[in-house]
């Protein structure tokens, strides 16, 4: 079995295929639909050979589906047949979930990336639980209006880091995690950690990826795979090959 992993992003989408420790990427943005990605991930990935897809999406997805167009791309992705567009199975996650599944290390754990958005999922003794906790209501907006890429470009990274916190902690203590993974571009900005945080490498995606189809992730390049700051993610003990997402 080789599979190609695509993790779907605001700015690019980054593929890894079974066999090779090589991440290629493409521009993505708010004009890119479902079909257009899929047409440049095959392209870009024309000499990698695949029989299985996996896929983290950045909205949700329900039972390996689509259910939801997404917030920072184009349109056209909900509803959309991969499977059929890619000439083989694909198991699609939420992206944040993916992530979470790559540096899952067992128990409870929660998931928050800090990029475009803010994509939060959690792991529950191996089963993933995605969740949508960006667009919720804080403060005079939502989450995601206060820690995306947005509110760090407006308020500055002094700012963007005390609004970090303050989330941060509020969903630790909301949902009481034993592990928390700080993830997503942005999570090297972050200096002091709160109770129960550590930082995860943004690569995390493609070992998630793999473990969607029960498969050893590749052992990446160490630039790519270790976290940013001196807070370093611990490696995986379990195999979350089993791991599914739950509708």
């Amino acid at each position: 079995m080789k599979v190609l992993v695509i993790d779907v992003g605001g700015s690019h989408v980054k593929i890894m295929a079974t066999g090779s420790s090589e991440e290629r990427r493409m521009a993505s943005g708010p004009t890119l639909t479902g079909p257009q990605m899929v047409r440049r991930v095959k392209a870009l990935a024309r000499d990698w050979k695949f029989d299985r897809v996996a896929m983290g999406y950045p909205g949700v997805v329900e039972r390996d589906r689509i259910v939801t167009e997404p917030h920072n791309l184009g349109r056209g992705w909900a509803g959309y047949d991969y499977a059929r567009a890619f000439g083989c199975p694909v198991r699609i996650v939420n992206d944040a979930a993916m992530q979470a599944l790559g540096g899952y290390d067992g128990g409870k754990l929660l998931f928050l990336g800090f990029g475009t958005g803010l994509g939060t999922a959690m792991i529950v003794d191996d089963v993933i639980v995605p969740m949508e906790i960006a667009h919720l209501p804080y403060r005079k907006k939502t989450f995601e209006d206060y820690v995306g890429q947005r509110a760090l470009e407006r308020s500055g990274v002094g700012k963007w880091r005390r609004r970090v916190d303050d989330v941060v902690r509020r969903l630790i203590a909301a949902l009481q995690p034993e592990d928390v993974i700080l993830g997503g571009g942005n999570a090297r900005l972050i200096v002091e950690m709160p109770p129960r945080c550590r930082i995860g490498a943004n690569s995390n995606a493609f070992p998630g990826g793999f473990r969607l189809w029960g498969q050893k992730a590749p052992v990446l390049p160490a630039a790519a795979s270790e976290p940013t700051t001196a807070t370093r993610g611990r490696p995986s003990r379990r195999a979350a090959g089993r791991a599914r997402s739950k509708p």
